[in-house]
């Protein structure tokens, strides 16, 4: 009696001398879907465990700059206007903290999704990718908590003294997480960028000769996807992409003149 075929292992073992069908590659689709799914339910159980202490983590920078009340303690409460509010946030939070704990996953997913139509000599950067894409997206986050402090005094200072900050559970979170979110995405910038000279859809040179176009792209990005709209969220955002920027130029470079070597190494084999 023959084995069914798993439909994760078609990317690895495909059919047709190599090649995918379109039921196939549905198929493969649905496998890494159920799997990202199930990795983000289970790490939203985690998130649903330990909603007190993320909140109070959360709620750090807030209770940094508020005022000290009369018993010594600073005064950094958040409301609910609405008797389903705590139970709604509570529920975004445990969805975020999912994604979050999941992102491993959904980034080893989406690779083994697509490394069927990489070339071998491409496949190898799975896991570096893959790592480096985990890394700068936390690294980025915890960036965007670390300004959400100064952004929060810029953002209470434009009140003039007349307005006292009083925010709700869930327009503080919301901030904070989208925040992280577009830091996170913000800070994706040079693993693109290094993929795409790779593959040869750009060269090193060409993104050399684009610095002055991609400083004023680079400003408008962060300008646009920093949620908060203060300065310092700005250029929190704006500078890390541009040093990541140069960063994938030199890493282009290195990789271009690897594969330099390797072709004359392969010619002089040849001819002998």
């Amino acid at each position: 009696m023959s084995k069914k075929p798993d439909p994760g292992s078609q990317a690895e073992n495909p059919g047709n001398n190599g090649h995918m069908t379109l039921w196939e590659h549905l198929a493969e689709l649905r496998t890494r879907i159920v799997r990202c799914v199930i990795a983000v339910m289970v790490g939203a159980v985690v998130g649903w465990i330990l909603f007190g202490p993320l909140l109070d983590f959360l709620q750090k920078p807030f209770c940094e700059i508020s005022p000290v009340g009369p018993n010594g303690v600073a005064s950094c409460d958040l409301v609910a206007t609405g008797p389903l509010d705590a139970f709604t946030l509570r529920l975004q939070m445990s969805i975020y903290v999912g994604i979050a704990l999941a992102m491993p996953v959904l980034l080893w997913q989406l690779w083994r999704f697509i490394t069927p139509g990489l070339h071998p000599h491409e496949k190898k950067y799975a896991i570096p990718f893959t790592v480096s894409a985990l890394f700068l997206f936390i690294f980025g986050a915890a960036i965007a908590y670390l300004t959400l402090n100064p952004a929060l005094q810029f953002l209470i200072s434009m009140g003039g003294g007349k307005i006292t900050p009083f925010y709700t559970a869930e327009s503080y979170v919301r901030l904070i997480v989208f925040m992280m979110l577009a830091f996170g995405a913000g800070f994706e910038f040079p693993v693109v960028l290094v993929a795409l000279e790779i593959v040869g859809v750009i060269t090193p040179k060409q993104l050399s000769a684009w610095r002055r176009q991609a400083i004023v792209v680079i400003v408008i990005a962060a300008a646009v996807i920093t949620p908060s709209g203060d300065p310092i969220s700005m250029l929190a955002l704006a500078i890390p992409m541009y040093i990541f920027f140069e960063a994938s130029i030199v890493i282009g470079w290195a990789i271009n003149r690897r594969k330099r070597k390797k072709a004359e190494k392969a010619e002089a084999a040849g001819s002998t």
